[in-house]
C-alpha cells in the first residue's frame, strides 16, 4: 500500500473541515486527481501532521477535507546541515533534492574556491536561490517529510567557521585518513557536512575548517560526484546515530 501523499500549507487545521487551495489544491485536485474517500496529509513542512479524508471538490482546483488525525514529529537528532558548495548546472539542482530525500535538515549553499558556478549578489543570484528553495520544498513532499529543510543565503568560508561552532564538522573528502564509520556521532545537537564542488575542497579551506575543529572525512573507496556525496552521508549518519 502507498503512502498518501503529502500537501504542504501555511497553517495547519487543529481539527474539522477546511479547504485545500491554492497550488497545492490544484496540484491535489488536477494532477494527483484525488477523490471523495482517499487519504492524504498535510504538514506545516515544521513538524505538523494532520490525516486528511477529501469530503468533496471544491469547483476544479480545490477540495475539502476533514481531519481524522492531528500529530507533532519532533525534529530529527542529530541535526544534520549540509554546507553544500555550489555546482554548475542541474546538478546543483540534484544534489539538494537528493540531500532533502535522504534527510538534511538545512541546507547552505556554499561559495568554495573551485566552485565554477558562481551566484553573484543580485537578480540571477537570487534566482538561483529561489531554485534550490523550490527543489528542496518539492522534494520534502515527494519524501513525505514534515520537516522542510531551510535553504539559508550563500556563505563563503570564514561563514562556515561561524556554523562550525559547537557542531560536529566533517569534510568529505576521498584522500581522508578517516572514514565516517571511525567517527563518534554525537547524540543530540548539530552535524555539519560540508560537501566540496567537482575541483575538491582546497588545502587552504581544509586547514581553515580544521582549525575550527572540523574533521576530513571519507565515504569509502570510490570517488563520488559533488551532486551526491551529501546524499550518501546522510544515509552513514542515519544508519550510524539514532536517526534512523
Amino acid at each position: 500500500m502507498s503512502t498518501p501523499p503529502l500537501f504542504l500549507v501555511d497553517t495547519l487545521p487543529q481539527s474539522g473541515e477546511f479547504v485545500l487551495d491554492g497550488p497545492e489544491g490544484r496540484h491535489a485536485a488536477t494532477v494527483k486527481r484525488l477523490r471523495a474517500g482517499e487519504t492524504l496529509t498535510v504538514s506545516d513542512g515544521s513538524g505538523g501532521v494532520a490525516t486528511c479524508v477529501v469530503d468533496a471538490p471544491v469547483g476544479r482546483d480545490a477540495l475539502r477535507l476533514r481531519v481524522t488525525e492531528r500529530s507533532d514529529v519532533p525534529a530529527p537528532q542529530p541535526r544534520v546541515v549540509v554546507a553544500q558548495a555550489l555546482v554548475k548546472g542541474d546538478r546543483g539542482e540534484l544534489a539538494v533534492e537528493l540531500a532533502t530525500e535522504a534527510g538534511a535538515d538545512e541546507i547552505v549553499p556554499w561559495r568554495a574556491a573551485r566552485c565554477v558556478a558562481r551566484w553573484e549578489d543580485g537578480p540571477r543570484g537570487e534566482k538561483a536561490l529561489a531554485r534550490w528553495r523550490n527543489t528542496v520544498r518539492e522534494a520534502a513532499k515527494q519524501a513525505r517529510r514534515p520537516w522542510v529543510p531551510e535553504v539559508r543565503d550563500p556563505v563563503g568560508t570564514q561563514d562556515l567557521v561561524d556554523l562550525l561552532d559547537g557542531a560536529l564538522g566533517l569534510v568529505l573528502e576521498g584522500s581522508a585518513g578517516q572514514r565516517i564509520a571511525d567517527v563518534a556521532l554525537p547524540r543530540h545537537g548539530d552535524i555539519v557536512v560540508v560537501v566540496g564542488p567537482e575541483g575538491g575542497v582546497s588545502d587552504e579551506e581544509i586547514a581553515v575548517l580544521r582549525d575550527a575543529g572540523a574533521q576530513a572525512v571519507r565515504l569509502g573507496p570510490t570517488v563520488l560526484r559533488a551532486s551526491t556525496a551529501a546524499a550518501v552521508a546522510l544515509g552513514a549518519i542515519g544508519a550510524l546515530s539514532p536517526r534512523w
